[in-house]
């Protein structure tokens, strides 16, 4: 990545459904559903509008996720449109401990970009083969780098689904320009679960508040869309 510009991104988008007091899951094997039919369908669409998808490597360990179109006529209309039917799917990690069979690199015919850090860079490209291009993202990570090389191969808008881990490094560095916020209608309760975010240092405090576009009902949850940049589409 060297030689990009750090401040050439795409437009940056968060996604995150959480209980009521802001959990993303609970402390079980089983993946807790937040969502409801209704919204999954919303996220689709989110998706079918971006250039890539991004998850960290502990959500593609744990979720083992797909992140393809769902709905057949939004996969037909990108391709109309000159687009692969579902979005490049993007990880990043530290370690390098993806596994070649996780369905991110097995499922769906799309681009998969990994974006290591130097020290597991060997490895990872060794682990993964040709099933994803592995990108040198320096060490520690420098996602501004990476969002520079994503616009450089052409991703304009890029959608963030988790984990907490990665929301909180791209909330806190500054480089999201809208958030979509999901609440469920319930409570999960145990500290053992992981929360949205963790602690850090973020631009937004209680002396510099988040813009609200947009709070809607859907179904039995609540989406309210967040405003993190002059670039947010307030439409």
């Amino acid at each position: 990545m060297t030689g990009r510009s750090p401040a050439r991104r795409p437009y940056v988008l968060l996604s995150c459904a959480t209980s009521i007091d802001g959990y993303i899951d609970d402390a079980s094997d089983e993946r807790l559903m937040l969502s409801n039919d209704a919204d999954l369908d919303r996220v689709d669409e989110v998706r079918a509008s971006c250039d890539a998808i991004l998850v960290g490597a502990g959500t593609v360990r744990r979720d083992d996720p797909r992140l393809l179109v769902r709905c057949a006529d939004r996969r037909a209309d990108r391709v109309a449109r000159g687009l692969p039917e579902s979005p490049i799917r993007v990880t990043v990690t530290g370690c390098g401990d993806l596994d070649p069979t996780a369905r991110f690199f097995t499922v769906g015919d799309t681009e998969r970009i990994v974006y290591c850090a130097s020290a597991a860079l060997e490895k990872t490209r060794h682990r993964l083969g040709d099933r994803a291009t592995v990108v040198d993202a320096g060490d520690p990570i420098d996602l501004a780098g990476a969002l520079a090389d994503l616009a450089d191969r052409g991703v304009r808008r890029l959608l963030v689904e988790g984990g907490a881990l990665v929301h909180g490094q791209f909330l806190t560095a500054g480089l999201a320009d809208e958030l979509h916020l999901v609440v469920a209608p319930f409570f999960v309760g145990d500290r053992r679960a992981p929360r949205f975010v963790g602690d850090g240092r973020f631009p937004w405090h209680s002396a510099r508040r988040a813009q609200v576009v947009e709070a809607r009902q859907i179904g039995d949850v609540v989406l309210t869309r967040y405003a993190l940049s002059e670039r947010c589409e307030l439409a």
